[in-house]
């Protein structure tokens, strides 16, 4: 499979961003997917995940209450709604899939930057 994130951009604190990634090549229902995120200076971090028709969704404290992880199989899209955005979000946003223990397939990643 093949990602493509979009959604991205600046935005003030306390906006919103819909994050999106296409995925081509495979049906997406066959994957776990999740949003990662690095900012300058830091390890990657994982900020939501979820299963593979969504039942399941789990996410890192920070974002608890704020963002929510979706997808839809039919379109092949996976999305991640960030609401009251906090300058600390400020990051390159990547999404990523697995099928089995580790994700192994990557999106391009997608800047998002929150201004104070």
């Amino acid at each position: 499979v093949q990602l493509q994130a979009s959604g991205g951009g600046l935005v003030q604190a306390g906006g919103s961003l819909r994050l999106s990634c296409a995925a081509s090549g495979r049906t997406l229902s066959s994957y776990f997917m999740g949003w990662f995120r690095q900012a300058p200076g830091n390890d990657r971090e994982r900020v939501a995940t979820i299963g593979r028709y969504g039942y399941y969704t789990s996410y890192t404290d920070s974002v608890k209450g704020r963002f929510t992880i979706s997808r839809d199989n039919a379109k092949n899209i996976l999305y991640l709604q960030m609401n009251s955005l906090k300058p600390e979000d400020t990051a390159v946003y990547y999404c990523a899939a697995r099928l089995g223990s580790d994700y192994d397939t990557w999106g391009q990643g997608t800047q998002v930057t929150v201004s104070s």
